[in-house]
Parts: structure tokens; C-alpha cells; sequence
């Protein structure tokens, strides 16, 4: 499994907590910019299901995942509409409420890429289950369950669980404004020191 996201400078301040965090995939924080930061979100791509056909017979798909001025993208896996990626894009979430847009690209050096849909990633019931405080619970033990909805693009009942001594959340999301095609990704946070941390603070 491969990680995505620019490994950072140390900062030339007196912050220790700065150093070497990792962030995006083309922008360094600031150290005033990080003081803000909550935590950060890994989102492990794991594969596409049943993605549109750009090309003769099947796709060269990829998928890139925005927030803000975050920009972060996977692998292009060749000649396939199932592609297995298995990649981790980290976010830094300075504010739950900013969406979380993915897409999904066909490849093609010749005539430019080709949309195949695209979703958003809701995270506020992720958030909510991390708030709960919750320790050492039996490893599979859910913490929650999400319906799909009109809000968001669950394709569906995705599990909120304790893994291991964490809290992940397993989804399938429904890909949009396509003829077909879904997403399966994971959930992680990770919190760091000199981070705000979750705390109290609502998502609505």
C-alpha cells in the first residue's frame, strides 16, 4: 500500500511540534496555518467497482480527492474498470464542514482525461463516533452504522468499528453524474502533538 502527501520541512521556528508533518500533496502548512489544524484524515483508497468504459474496451481510471486547496490523487491502474489502488491520500482538517470532493479519471496522454463520475466524502458521522471517547473495545466491535441518503452518496450501510485499537469507517460510495461506478475507501484519523484535537466542537 502506498502514501500519498508532501513529507514537510522543518519549520525554522521554535515549535517542535511542526517538524516533518505530513500534509498535502503539493502545499506546506505554515506554522501559524498548523496551529489550526485538528488532526489529519488518511483515506485509504482501496478500489473501484464497476467504473465507466472511457476507452475502446475498458479505462486507465484514477481517482483525485480535493479539500480546499488540497489536492491528492492515486495511481493509474491500466486497462481495467475494477481497479485495485490501495492507496492512502492524508488530508489536514482544519474544518469538518469544508467538503470532501473525490473524482475519478480515465487516463489518456492524447485526447486530455476523461471524467468517470465523481462523490462526496460526508465525514461528520466519522467525527462524531471519534468524539465519543471510546477505549479499549473488543476489535470489531461497531461503533455506529450510516444509512445511505439524498445527503449523502453511500452506496450502502457503512460501519463505523474499532479496529485494533482505533476507530476506522468502512464505505462504498455511489459515484455521480455517471452511467456507473463506486468507490470503496476507509476512514483514519490521527491526531498530533500541537494538533487542536476533536475536542467538544459540534459539525453542524
Amino acid at each position: 500500500m502506498k502514501t500519498r502527501f508532501l513529507e514537510g520541512r522543518q519549520c525554522q521556528c521554535q515549535c517542535h511540534t511542526h517538524t516533518r508533518l505530513l500534509l498535502s500533496s503539493n502545499t506546506l502548512e505554515s506554522c501559524a496555518s498548523m496551529e489550526n489544524v485538528m488532526g489529519l484524515l488518511r483515506i485509504k483508497v482501496k478500489r473501484g467497482i464497476n467504473l465507466a468504459v472511457r476507452d475502446a474496451r475498458s479505462s486507465d481510471p484514477y481517482l483525485v480527492i480535493t479539500m480546499a486547496h488540497q489536492k491528492l490523487k492515486t495511481r493509474v491502474v491500466k486497462k481495467t474498470c475494477n481497479p485495485d489502488w490501495n492507496d492512502e491520500l492524508t488530508l489536514s482538517i482544519s474544518d469538518p464542514n469544508i467538503p470532501i470532493k473525490l473524482t475519478v479519471y480515465d487516463k489518456d496522454t492524447i485526447t486530455g482525461d476523461d471524467k468517470m463520475g465523481d462523490a462526496e466524502v460526508d465525514i461528520k458521522p466519522y467525527l462524531a463516533s471519534m468524539r465519543m471517547g471510546l477505549q479499549n473495545l473488543p476489535t470489531g466491535c461497531v461503533v455506529s452504522r450510516v444509512q445511505p441518503t439524498r445527503q449523502n452518496c453511500l452506496a450502502d450501510e457503512s460501519s463505523i468499528v474499532w479496529e485494533n485499537g482505533k476507530i476506522t469507517q468502512h464505505m462504498i460510495l455511489r459515484l455521480n453524474n455517471v452511467e456507473c461506478g463506486e468507490v470503496e475507501l476507509q476512514l483514519e484519523w490521527i491526531e498530533f502533538a500541537g494538533s487542536k484535537g476533536l475536542g467538544t466542537q459540534g459539525t453542524s
